[in-house]
């Protein structure tokens, strides 16, 4: 498959699985042996899908937007802001608060299926937004 193939299964993931929740539409798009290589996810499609439940949960609202998104060969990068607001449990009870990160994904492909990814949030960004980090006497907060 084209790179520009692969571009537009990464899209369907991030509008299908993440923007609007629609799992099954994830299926397709993942070869069998997908493996999952993001810290703290887990390390198949299903535990994927309930990944992204569980991240939908906490921040109803999520939103990603693809900035950039770049093919070559059978891989493909993006650059992604999340969007979102803590009604649910994440780290702790709901903060209530908005958070803004930027996160970069790797994938890579095999057929024009997903059978690899590498994703990096901006955690420290996340938890910052969100309250959740301790302060120290004279810092701001």
């Amino acid at each position: 498959m084209s790179p520009e193939h692969n571009q537009r299964v990464l899209c369907q993931v991030i509008e299908e699985g993440f923007n609007k929740g629609n799992y099954d539409a994830l299926d397709p798009l993942y070869a069998a042996g997908y493996r999952e290589h993001q810290f703290d996810m887990s390390h198949t499609l299903e535990g994927f899908k309930h990944d992204i439940q569980y991240l939908r949960t906490a921040f109803p609202d999520l939103h990603l937007t693809i900035e950039d998104i770049v093919a070559d060969g059978d891989k493909v990068w993006m650059r992604i802001m999340a969007h979102g607001t803590n009604q649910g449990y994440l780290f702790g009870p709901p903060t209530g608060k908005a958070m803004t990160i930027t996160v970069f994904d790797t994938c890579r492909f095999e057929k024009g299926k997903i059978v690899e990814h590498w994703g990096v949030p901006d955690r420290f960004a996340q938890l910052a937004q969100l309250g959740l980090l301790p302060h120290g006497e004279g810092q701001k907060s």
